[in-house]
């Protein structure tokens, strides 16, 4: 997936601590831990990825 550009919230600073996204065809997503991005990336559908922001949001 080197391929995807990556991106972060504007409110993680400068810091590898945080969860990156890209976006995937389709609509889908990936996430990854920012601090060890070789780790296996975790696959949402676009409805997935929905009630995700939806969990963390509440």
């Amino acid at each position: 997936m080197a391929q995807l550009i990556w991106r972060k919230s504007s409110y993680s600073g400068s810091g590898d601590q945080c969860v990156e996204v890209a976006a995937l065809p389709g609509g889908a997503c990936a996430i990854r831990d920012s601090k060890n991005p070789s780790l296996p990336t975790v696959l949402l559908s676009p409805a997935g990825f929905t009630d995700l922001l939806r969990g963390v949001s509440e």
